[in-house]
């Protein structure tokens, strides 16, 4: 059975993987949602200089300060980042790595890089006008929609990421992933892709490619950007197929 370390996106604390936890528990696996300061619980944590190195060091420090080892680690969405940091870091604690819907960062990324300049720039302005210069409000769905699936999100669910999202502390999203980025040679890796990155992935976009090749191993799961909300069941039954 794996050890499962589930760190969320964006704006979401640990309470959005409860019901994928519970249903990895339920096939016999240790399932351990993450919190990162800033967010949910740990809201009242962060400050202006909350940034990717505090996230690196909030899964390190977690893992390490419970003596986990044979972890599996999974990154959704914003996560890919300081998952991609931990996993450089972890050594022999590692065992494998899975990114939902998200992909490994290169040392010197950061998030932003993944935006038209036109959308950083309206980050930034949202983060001025209504996150006192230091905090990303969750953007409307119509916005969120515009880049990231809502598919399988029902009227309760998205009322549940709507009211329990909290303001993203935006050095998560300036601050440049520091090396090491790449995980030792016998980690495991893996790739849950929803809808908005199998068109990506099919579409044969260069800097993708490597994710379709070994030692990248692939699954598929037909939803949206959010699988722990729209389709918890079905994205624990992905996860035990991947440590299977």
């Amino acid at each position: 059975m794996a050890t499962f370390v589930l760190v969320p996106g964006a704006w979401l604390g640990a309470w959005a993987w409860e019901d994928t936890a519970r249903a990895l528990q339920e096939r016999g696996h240790t399932a351990l949602p993450l919190t990162l300061t800033g967010l949910a619980e740990h809201a009242d944590q962060a400050g202006p200089r909350t940034d990717l190195d505090t996230h690196i060091g909030d899964i390190t420090g977690f893992i390490e300060r419970n003596g986990l080892r044979d972890v599996t680690l999974v990154a959704h969405s914003y996560a890919a980042a300081p998952v991609t940091g931990t996993a450089g870091r972890l050594g022999v604690r590692l065992e494998r790595v899975i990114y939902v819907d998200s992909a490994p960062f290169a040392a010197g990324m950061c998030m932003l890089d993944l935006m038209p300049p036109q959308a950083a720039d309206q980050l930034r302005q949202q983060v001025d006008a209504s996150g006192d210069g230091w905090r990303l409000p969750m953007p409307p769905f119509e916005v969120l929609g515009s880049s990231s699936s809502l598919d399988g999100l029902d009227e309760g669910q998205r009322n549940a990421l709507r009211t329990r999202a909290t303001p993203q502390p935006f050095g998560t999203f300036t601050r440049r992933l520091a090396g090491p980025a790449e995980p030792g040679p016998g980690v495991d890796r893996v790739l849950i892709a929803c809808r908005d990155f199998t068109g990506l992935l099919d579409a044969g976009v260069p800097m993708l490619a490597y994710l379709n090749q070994p030692p990248w191993r692939r699954f598929d799961l037909p939803t949206g950007h959010w699988p722990m909300l729209s389709a918890p069941a079905e994205l624990a039954r992905v996860l035990d197929m991947a440590v299977s």
